[in-house]
């Protein structure tokens, strides 16, 4: 559909999440609730007080930013019901599955990246957490060390090699 603004919906996001993932969105939830819509609400008032509301900055960007904590809360309330905390290390501790910490040697470069593999909620590009929908998370499951595999992105191949895998915490 040529000159639309229409996007197909985008798909569901997997909802599973680690304990201390979890731990982090409650506590988000928890500040932004007592603390910070409490500070926000007590600015607002004060800036209604002020007068005139259609020339008021302060007070358009106290809704504004008070609409932004609400609307937080709500996606974090919806949230957190659904997720769904995953605690336990698998059997198999060799392969790679949810809250894996991965090492991948990138065989074209000689280069190695470590990556764990979280929630879609979880996700740190600068600690290498990677969401488990990701298409290169995907492509590390199941799979075990030592076990090479290609993966295509932006049109090219690489080819990778798993060095490490451990559930008890970055590879050292």
């Amino acid at each position: 559909m040529p000159g639309t603004r229409y996007r197909p919906p985008s798909a569901p996001s997997t909802a599973l999440i680690t304990r201390a993932g979890h731990d982090r969105l409650k506590a988000e939830l928890d500040r932004l609730w007592r603390v910070e819509r409490p500070e926000v609400v007590v600015a607002l008032a004060a800036a209604a007080a002020e007068g005139d509301r259609s020339e008021n900055a302060e007070y358009t960007y106290r809704k504004r930013q008070l609409a932004g904590i609400d609307r937080r809360v709500r996606y974090l309330t919806k949230r957190l019901a659904h997720l769904k905390v995953i605690e336990t290390i698998p059997g198999d501790r060799e392969a790679v599955y949810f809250g894996a910490w991965v090492r991948v040697l990138l065989l074209e470069s000689d280069s190695e990246r470590e990556h764990r593999i979280v929630g879609p909620d979880e996700i740190d590009t600068a600690l290498g957490w990677i969401s488990i929908d990701s298409p290169f998370a995907r492509a590390l499951l199941k799979r075990r060390v030592d076990d090479e595999f290609d993966f295509e992105h932006g049109g090219t191949v690489s080819r990778f090699l798993i060095l490490a895998v451990s559930y008890a915490g970055p590879i050292a």
